[in-house]
């Protein structure tokens, strides 16, 4: 199935016919330094321009950037090296689907995010976002100079980018829309926070922010007008997403094929749920921290045991570093009634959630240990990282538990099942908006009734933002399981290929030496074998 991908959806990216010139690995360095240049928007009074000329124009000149990767001559390269010239491959065949098919800044009005008030826990922030967002979190306050100069010039963009938005969206996509109306009013508030911040340090910038509101707050208003027009499906189809995650997340499987994976991991987790209940019957329920200060205690302790557990068991090579990424990156205390479902697992066994945390280690790698290959340096654009960040982060959690994390734990090991459950049943809905059976509604609903314990919300905040995530992005809500899968299938043939000369602390430090790219790369460096890889 794999490689008949390849003839059945030629038509969405032919690979350009170039004849190969002798070329050094600097000469695909240097290319792509260009290629991230380009791949931006051109930018005019702090507006980037994604008018339909715009549009055009950049995707007119795709096929020659295409044509100046496929001319380099790699064929003699170190494996290493190679595997950087697919990576930019694959960031080119994401901008190539985003014309083609995704078109964000024609579909989804919540591209046109202002404000992004929070740190993704991955190298990028999910989904598609319009290049220049504000990202508040990378400044303190107060301002300094070169603080205050960006955070004003965003704002005082902001109308502008509105007004060209309207133009710009033209979709019908009815669910896309809906996102963006909901989104756009989350921008509202974020911006009246902004202002009430900088009415206490910098009261200059305070008529800029409320200009902005304004303009957000109009935008949602005139989103909410135009939505009685929108009847258009907003999924990809079933042929662009099997393209899409073969050639731009290098994913080797089909739509079907994660279907089928994820209707297994579902039955599955839900199976050894009721069989890890049952071998626990007679010992007292997980219940969750009860006061603020018992679940700083609880939270604290687990960042402790969990860096102790991957250095004392001799899992992988722990840095100085490691820890303090994690203990900063502790979740608040929530009320009974503020409880999401991850609050629900995390507050009655926080050190599970640890295991999903090393997210944080990843992002603190590319500060303290950044890798040496320029083109691994940087997080991949379009989301490229998703199968190894969220798979890994997953494949954590299960492979922890089967290495004794939790061993005097038993009732955690229901915590690691539900988790399972949770991202298999999500996925199923994100894929069935993709193939568009199911509308967002119907994906909501499914999600939060098949995850056990009614943990997942109907109506919630967080099955809303999961299943808008999944729809906006393809393959996002698969990734989690997909990635953990072919994590485990790695581990499985590394163990084999290497014999008595395994070990876990083996496994993962090539694991995290190859950098934050798709598995099926990570396994041709690790393993020699690219048999997964196309082209």
């Amino acid at each position: 199935m794999f490689r008949r991908l390849v003839s059945v959806l030629a038509v969405l990216a032919a690979v350009p016919a170039v004849a190969q010139t002798p070329t050094g690995y600097d000469d695909l360095v240097a290319l792509f330094q260009d290629w991230r240049e380009f791949q931006r928007p051109f930018v005019r009074d702090g507006v980037p321009d994604y008018s339909a000329g715009a549009m055009a124009a950049q995707a007119a000149e795709l096929p020659r950037w295409q044509a100046r990767l496929y001319a380099i001559d790699r064929s003699s390269w170190p494996v290493a090296q190679q595997i950087d010239w697919h990576l930019v491959r694959a960031e080119m065949n994401g901008l190539d689907f985003d014309h083609k098919v995704l078109r964000p800044w024609e579909r989804m009005p919540d591209f046109y995010t202002v404000v992004v008030d929070e740190q993704s826990d991955t190298p990028l922030r999910e989904g598609p976002i319009m290049a220049g967002a504000l990202e508040l979190w990378r400044y303190d306050f107060p301002l300094d100079a070169e603080g205050l100069a960006a955070v004003g010039a965003s704002l005082r963009a902001a109308p502008a980018l509105l007004a060209a938005a309207r133009e710009n969206l033209t979709g019908d996509a009815r669910d896309l829309w809906r996102i963006g109306i909901r989104g756009a009013h989350e921008q509202v508030t974020s911006l009246e926070r902004l202002r009430d911040r900088l009415a206490e340090h910098h009261p200059e910038l305070v008529p800029d922010a409320e200009a902005a509101r304004d303009a957000m707050a109009s935008f949602a208003s005139w989103l909410e007008e135009k939505l009685p027009e929108k009847h258009g499906t907003s999924g990809v189809g079933v042929l662009a997403y099997d393209w899409y995650l073969a050639n731009v997340h290098l994913v080797p499987m089909t739509w079907q094929d994660e279907m089928r994976l994820m209707q297994r991991e579902l039955a599955r987790s839900r199976a050894y749920l009721a069989l890890h209940e049952h071998d626990d019957r007679d010992l007292p329920p997980l219940e969750p921290a009860a006061t603020p200060e018992e679940w700083d205690r609880r939270a604290n302790e687990a960042v402790t045991r969990f860096v102790a557990f991957l250095d004392g068991e001799d899992v992988m090579t722990v840095e100085e570093w490691m820890e303090p990424a994690l203990r900063e990156r502790i979740a608040g205390y929530l009320a009974p009634d503020d409880r999401h479902f991850f609050a629900q697992v995390e507050m009655r066994e926080p050190l599970l959630m640890r295991c999903h945390q090393v997210h944080w280690i990843d992002t603190a790698r590319f500060r303290e240990q950044p890798h040496p290959s320029p083109i691994r340096r940087e997080p991949l654009l379009y989301n490229i990282w998703d199968n190894r960040s969220e798979g890994f982060a997953t494949a954590m959690e299960e492979m922890m538990t089967g290495a004794g994390l939790l061993d005097d734990r038993p009732r955690g090991r229901e915590m690691t099942d539900m988790m399972v459950a949770m991202r298999a049943a999500r996925a199923i809905s994100g894929l069935r908006m993709h193939s568009n059976e199911w509308t967002l509604d119907e994906a909501m609903e499914h999600a939060a009734a098949e995850v056990p314990r009614g943990w997942l919300r109907r109506g919630g905040d967080l099955v809303w933002f999961e299943q808008s995530l999944y729809l906006e992005q393809p393959g996002y809500g698969t990734s989690y399981i997909t990635g953990k899968a072919l994590i485990e299938d790695l581990l499985s043939e590394r163990a084999h290929q290497l014999g008595d000369d395994f070990t876990l602390h083996r496994f993962m430090d090539e694991l995290y030496a190859s950098g934050v790219i798709p598995v099926s790369l990570i396994r041709w460096e690790m393993t020699g074998n690219r048999d997964r890889i196309l082209q």
